[in-house]
């Protein structure tokens, strides 16, 4: 709605509840509008929308709100603490402590009460604009906040900056308590640009404090260590304890847990942090990945490459990556010649592409030939910093099912449909099925960041957009977060228990092939440019046996699994049996094995379900006469009775066509 004099959006909105701020795009403005605080007045002329708590803006709202009521408690219980930032977060809101001793378990349950009491008060938040001068003055005990005030201006590009004191006004919040501003007292107060709930009592009880961890004001560590407290706050207490069932049911599904009980890979401090071993169980997994993935790209058109894991450090900065990328490129190889004095230096590739434009530039091309497609599981080495190396998700040693199609300008749009398509096709026959497309563009406010004119952007993310549209699929836009060279396109795909992973990308790229002097002989026999599209199915092998990982809960689909059948025998008399039944499925192209160990076959059988093997067959002495097995299923059903050459048949199907059991 168009407000037609001065008023409020408490006013404007008194019969919504569900209602906890409000958008306004004033009358001569641009853009999408700011959240604005309820009792704040709104100019005549300004289009105004409601803000619910249980939309996006409005969790954040909440959880932002639940972050002042933490560091109000924190510095009831601690006067002495100093305050660093405290923004909403997915699914939650953390806020930043100097403290002397960090935070134990027992500390944040005393903080939990401690805040259940301020929200139960029904703490009202009130807004002011202050001067610096009075910003000053009234935070003189928090140095943090008066660093923030020193910011203002500069502060989109701080971290946590942008919270605290963005827009074009300085702005404290007071929590105050009484009904009516007459008889209001102020009990507390925070540097912060808002907006907030009306009352702390609309935080109600979904809000919960989780874990404490050190964290580095502004994220640089040449600053100072602070504490961190991590919560999380929903609408209601029923969508929290929703939100914890969710949490415990993704502990369950740890790949890290899961590929330990599986014997599937393992990392040693004798190797380094992020470098995985893969063990023969998990190497039977990442085989079948590469072997399916290599031949899918085959049957695309891709020609199969392979180049060296190092180079001359040179060959990335003639593709631009350094010094771009140089903060997560391992150090440079130094070797020096007889006299002691460094002859040349190399690097661990942290991506393909550069040695790809090599191979296209190895010899003069034709229109004709174009697409020109390359693939190879390309072996890359990343240092991502300590704090987010994460199991297989996230390594510093990875390989991806890389490729780069070299194509004409009026052929981009087909081969980024093309490359599109492959990829969801892939997620879809390792079952994930249900995903949304992101399309990263440039920061335009940041435009040294990236290379390239105006023009070759524009026309860049033109073509991604519209191949992103035909689709049909659901896109999202994420400004700022294209690579130097071009925009892309990834998929969000969702797993089992609705966690968003990022997955495959398709990168346009008009960079690297000025760089390195590509071109084609056109039709009219002039030399043309090519465009570079960079495209990678799984992303790494390693991440997205990850997410499988915990999108099964390890319950591979029979294809899959690294055992596929497990005999167990009732007793040692029918090993024989047993041992020829593995045979057939082996000759058959099975995995399959024996269980031949002294243990008593009930925990044989409880060994295979924490193994997670699809097919377990049993057979004892009516089994043996029938010439037959019982299946057991990993859900724990059994089926007896079943004639050997039948059993075969089933498993052998069920590999082919894929099928979950």
């Amino acid at each position: 709605m168009v407000t037609q004099v001065p008023t409020t959006g408490a006013e404007l909105f008194a019969d919504r509840k569900d209602v906890v701020v409000v958008r306004v795009l004033l009358a001569d403005a641009a853009g999408a509008g700011e959240l604005w605080d309820l009792d704040r007045e709104i100019p005549a002329g300004a289009a105004v929308e409601p803000v619910t708590i249980d939309s996006e803006d409005g969790l954040n709202v909440l959880r932002h709100s639940a972050a002042h009521v933490l560091a109000q408690a924190v510095q009831q219980v601690n006067p002495s603490a100093r305050l660093g930032i405290g923004p909403p977060v997915k699914d939650g809101f953390y806020y930043d402590f100097d403290i002397e001793t960090p935070f134990t378990p027992e500390d944040l349950k005393a903080l939990d009460k401690a805040m259940a009491r301020i929200i139960k008060e029904g703490q009202t938040f009130r807004r002011r604009v202050v001067t610096e001068e009075e910003a000053r003055a009234e935070l003189a005990d928090e140095p943090y906040k008066l660093e923030l005030i020193g910011l203002k201006g500069g502060a989109g590009d701080t971290e946590g900056a942008d919270v605290e004191v963005g827009g074009a006004e300085l702005t404290i919040y007071d929590n105050v308590r009484g009904a009516g501003r007459e008889s209001e007292t102020v009990v507390w107060k925070d540097l912060c640009r808002g907006p907030h709930l009306p009352s702390t009592r609309l935080i109600g009880q979904g809000v919960q404090l989780m874990r404490s961890a050190a964290a580095y004001w502004r994220g640089d560590q040449a600053n100072a260590q602070l504490q961190r407290v991590y919560g999380t706050a929903w609408p209601s207490k029923d969508e929290l304890k929703a939100y914890l069932e969710r949490l415990a049911e993704a502990e369950r599904r740890d790949h890290r847990r899961i590929g330990t009980e599986m014997d599937l890979f393992s990392f040693r401090d004798e190797v380094g942090s992020g470098l995985p071993l893969f063990h023969p169980k998990g190497g039977v997994i990442k085989r079948v990945m590469e072997d399916y993935v290599r031949q899918r790209h085959i049957e695309e058109g891709f020609s199969y490459v392979g180049t060296p894991h190092i180079s001359k450090e040179e060959l990335f900065y003639t593709s631009g990556h350094l010094p771009y990328y140089a903060d997560t490129m391992f150090p440079p190889l130094e070797f020096k010649d007889d006299e002691g004095e460094v002859a040349q230096q190399y690097r661990l590739k942290a991506m393909n592409c550069p040695m790809h434009n090599l191979i296209f530039s190895s010899r003069g091309r034709s229109y004709r030939e174009l697409p020109i497609r390359l693939f190879e599981f390309g072996s890359v080495y990343r240092y991502e910093k300590g704090g987010v190396v994460q199991g297989l998700t996230r390594v510093r040693g990875l390989t991806q099912d890389d490729s780069h199609s070299y194509v004409t300008p009026e052929q981009a749009p087909g081969e980024v449909k093309h490359l599109l398509d492959f990829m969801l096709s892939v997620l879809k026959d390792f079952g994930l099925d249900d995903f949304y497309l992101e399309l990263s563009t440039r920061d335009d406010k940041k435009k040294d960041k990236f290379v390239g004119s105006d023009e070759d952007w524009d026309k860049a993310t033109a073509v991604l957009e519209q191949v992103a549209r035909e689709s049909g699929l659901e896109l999202v836009a994420d400004p700022g977060g294209a690579a130097f060279y071009g925009p892309k396109i990834s998929v969000q795909a969702k797993d089992a228990i609705g966690r968003t992973w990022q997955m495959g990308t398709v990168q346009y790229d008009f960079n690297q092939p000025a760089r390195f002097g590509l071109e084609y002989t056109a039709p009219d026999g002039t030399k043309q440019r090519p465009v570079m599209i960079h495209s990678a199915k799984f992303g790494s092998i390693e991440r997205f046996m990850g997410v499988l990982i915990e999108h099964y809960a390890g319950q591979f689909p029979a294809w899959l699994a690294p055992v596929q059948v497990l005999a167990v025998p009732v007793a040692e008399a029918f090993d024989d049996y047993l041992k020829d039944v593995v045979a057939q499925l082996k000759a058959a192209g099975i995995r399959a094995e024996i269980d031949l160990s002294d243990d008593r076959f009930g925990k044989k059988i409880r060994n295979a379900s924490k193994e997670r093997v699809p097919f377990v067959l049993i057979a004892g002495g009516e089994d043996a006469e029938a010439g037959a097995v019982s299946f057991r299923y990993r859900d724990g059903s059994q089926e007896n009775g079943v004639p050997v050459a039948e059993a075969i048949e089933r498993i052998v199907t069920a590999v082919r066509d894929r099928v979950q059991v």
